[in-house]
């Protein structure tokens, strides 16, 4: 199996394993596929212990076995991760999983932006689901780029011009005909954290 190299994680149970400290440790230790006696040895623990989590997390779909070796007389299974990382979806927390966007009015606001994100996340879990069941790429993309605003009336005039550039854009492209599939085109801008307060990426 080819390790993805993000995958995001839709089921609660799911998200409780891959929380567990020990389950998080053998995960990171799972980019290749390894066995639970050389886990163990590594991360100093009972094989046991590690079979044992090993197995929860193969329950959740987040390891999978590749192979399995003889050594010595003896068969040994190896096993490897889903993915390199994982993100967590909003909808692992159930009731208390951000509400839509169109549920927060005010589109200015960093709660609104947080739940157009949290959306964008249960889509693209989605998205890579119906990816992996069909064997069909997950077709989007993405811009990103960083932008120094010198006052409030500079951000202001560029959330205007963006705003009617995109707009133009869309009107141009936009093709109701049978046939087209939707996109979705999300644009939001958020003033960095200090370089010390930025989490590593």
């Amino acid at each position: 199996m080819q390790t993805a190299p993000l995958d995001v994680i839709r089921a609660p149970s799911a998200a409780l394993a891959a929380l567990d400290p020990v389950r998080s440790r053998l995960l990171a230790n799972l980019q290749e596929p390894r066995s639970a006696s050389g886990l163990a040895r590594e991360l100093g623990l009972s094989r046991q212990r590690v079979n044992y989590h090993l197995r929860q997390l193969e329950e959740q779909g987040l390891v999978v076995a590749e192979e399995d070796r003889q050594w010595g007389g003896i068969t040994e299974r190896l096993v490897v991760a889903t993915a390199r990382a994982y993100v967590i979806s909003p909808e692992a927390m159930g009731d208390l999983a951000p509400p839509a966007p169109e549920e927060r009015p005010d589109r200015l606001s960093a709660s609104f932006l947080l739940a157009l994100a949290a959306q964008t996340v249960r889509h693209l879990g989605a998205l890579l689901a119906r990816s992996r069941s069909t064997g069909k790429p997950a077709e989007t993309f993405a811009v990103q780029a960083d932008v120094a605003l010198a006052s409030p009336a500079a951000r202001a005039a560029f959330a205007r011009d963006l705003a009617e550039a995109v707009t133009t854009v869309v009107a141009r492209y936009h093709d109701e005909s049978p046939g087209g599939r939707v996109h979705r085109l999300i644009v939001g801008a958020y003033p960095l954290p200090p370089a010390q307060e930025q989490p590593h990426d």
